[in-house]
């Protein structure tokens, strides 16, 4: 193995870069087939709204199983073991689950084009405003983060300089998606989600028999520097004596409530892809197909991880090729063979491109739509807003260009994002939910506990990286950070609510259960009323499911 010096470059052939073009060719081909189905603004933010099922789920966890997501959990299951299912089993899952069967009806019947344009209707255009600015922010700083994931993939593959391996990526993202917009984005995330099983499965078979099988790597891992703790999820979580260094109740409330829900419930880019599915049974199941390959994914993230973490000697360096966000390439490196590698390569690429048109996709949605529309030029023509979303796609890109230097600062990619979920989507959650389900929540307090609920969990981020507050690792302090900031929401929304007036019962039809005005039947197709198609039946089974896979790793 190598000790690190310049030892990641990938020994591609003629056959790996053909596999490699094929695929960068079919993806613009897609973009340009799309671009004959867009005449409407309609048509390039939300494909017209009128795709089926199982096209907006596997989009739905594609755009969720970036490279960000490879690498990051990848990264993570090398770092800290087996504990990483926690992301998926009940980081993910039951989550999704409540966006299908509690949270659609609200999204899709009020015919919302966004996230923000929903907290407008519920609350007023200051919550929107800065929900639009926060949302906007967020996904550059995350497009920045798949644009850096991709770099490390093609430095590693070319030897290309970072700066020229984030500027040749965001140029292919940007050409599909300004040419075909969301439909381009959707249908390449079908097939990305194909492409990166296809890349990942033969590094995690490969890399299993290398090490004995299944058996082998638990040995290996009990003699790693993980030792038998990096082979269970829940033990030693009664204190912080474990890899992640977190307890059982921030694992709960603050990974599997808190900053799960908030990412999966308010996270436009996700709730994008349902939002353009073709009636409401099919936007309700959107999440919840996608929940079920989202149960699986630890097969070909974390095992990859733990066997990068018992070949690849000193591996976990703070800097040079053997950081823990290089246990998938070095891994591609070490145990695939040519012709593999290409499928392998092209399948890291995907997952970056997935990621990222997520973020941008979602970006010039809200940017076109809750900013430019809604504070600086209104009543303009469709076709106007269009070209506007275009541009808002480039700007995009150069940001995120911009923003992926910032994640190159982070030897575990997986840390930085968890932290801007904690500050951005989990008061944003609080908020929601409790607009949701609360009709007596006023404007102001929505707008109060969204702000000073993102004001906390920055807080305490910038003291945890001063020194001043001390946790046990980077994702301790994400757990606690999200659960403050949900906690400050809540309390927030309950002193100011008493002190102001509510919202008329009839501007909230449609918004806030209970209140009616949400039609689950109405456009029910013949095909829809089928058992096997209930969303509340196939989230109960996702969720058994969640619960059962960690009876064997308790």
């Amino acid at each position: 193995m190598d000790d690190g010096g310049g030892g990641l470059r990938l020994d591609m052939n003629v056959l790996d870069y053909l596999i490699l073009a094929l695929y960068f060719v079919t993806v613009l081909g897609v973009g340009f087939a799309a671009r004959r189905a867009i005449r409407t603004s309609v048509d390039f933010f939300l494909s017209g709204r009128s795709l089926p099922a199982w096209v907006t789920g596997l989009a739905f966890v594609s755009a969720n199983l970036g490279a960000l997501e490879i690498i990051g959990m990848a990264a993570n299951g090398a770092q800290y073991g087996v504990m990483t299912v926690h992301y998926y089993w009940i980081g993910a899952v039951p989550a999704m689950v409540f966006l299908g069967i509690v949270m659609m009806p609200f999204y899709y019947g009020s015919k919302v084009r966004s996230v923000p344009e929903y907290l407008r209707l519920r609350f007023n255009r200051p919550t929107h405003l800065l929900n639009a600015l926060s949302f906007a922010v967020a996904q550059v700083l995350i497009a920045g983060v798949n644009l850096y994931a991709l770099a490390l993939v093609m430095q590693a593959l070319l030897g290309w300089p970072l700066w020229t391996a984030i500027v040749v990526g965001a140029a292919i993202v940007l050409a599909y998606i300004t040419i075909g917009g969301l439909s381009g984005a959707i249908y390449n995330e079908v097939l990305q989600f194909f492409v990166i099983l296809a890349g990942l499965i033969p590094v995690t078979v490969i890399g299993l028999v290398k090490v004995g099988g299944v058996s082998g790597l638990m040995d290996a891992v009990r003699d790693s520097k993980l030792g038998e703790a990096g082979l269970h999820a829940w033990q030693d979580t009664g204190t912080t004596a474990n890899p992640l260094g977190a307890h059982w109740i921030g694992i709960v409330f603050g990974l599997g409530f808190v900053l799960s829900f908030g990412y999966w419930t308010t996270n436009f880019a996700e709730v994008q892809r349902a939002l353009s599915a073709k009636n409401m049974s099919a936007a309700r199941r959107t999440p919840i197909i996608a929940a079920y390959p989202k149960l699986l994914i630890p097969l070909v993230t974390v095992i990859p991880g733990l066997v990068a973490l018992v070949t690849v000697k000193g591996l976990g360096a703070e800097s040079g090729d053997l950081q823990y966000n290089n246990a998938i390439p070095l891994l591609m490196r070490d145990l695939l063979p040519n012709g593999v590698l290409g499928v392998a390569v092209t399948g890291l690429l995907a997952s970056f491109m997935a990621g990222m048109a997520a973020n941008v996709s979602g970006f010039n949605t809200v940017f076109t739509y809750d900013i430019w529309q809604s504070y600086i030029r209104r009543d303009r023509s469709d076709e106007y807003y269009l070209r506007i979303g275009r541009w808002a796609t480039v700007a995009a890109v150069v940001i995120g260009i911009g923003t992926a230097f910032i994640a190159a600062g982070f030897s575990n990619i997986m840390n930085y994002i968890q932290a801007l979920f904690s500050v951005f989507n989990a008061p944003l959650f609080a908020t929601f939910i409790i607009g949701m389900f609360w009709k007596r929540m006023s404007a102001l307090a929505g707008f109060w506990s969204l702000l000073l609920g993102t004001l906390v969990s920055l807080s305490l981020y910038l003291l945890y990286k001063g020194g001043v507050v001390h946790f046990n690792s980077d994702l301790e302090e994400s757990f606690w950070g999200a659960g403050l900031a949900f906690a400050t929401a809540v309390v927030v929304a309950a002193i100011i609510t008493p002190l102001t007036a509510p919202k008329r019962d009839e501007e909230l039809r449609g918004l806030v259960y209970g209140m009616g005005g949400v039609d689950l039947k109405g456009d029910v197709l013949a095909g829809d009323a089928a058992w096997y198609r209930s969303p509340v039946l196939l989230g109960v089974i996702a969720v058994a499911l969640a619960a059962l896979f960690y009876i064997p790793v308790f």
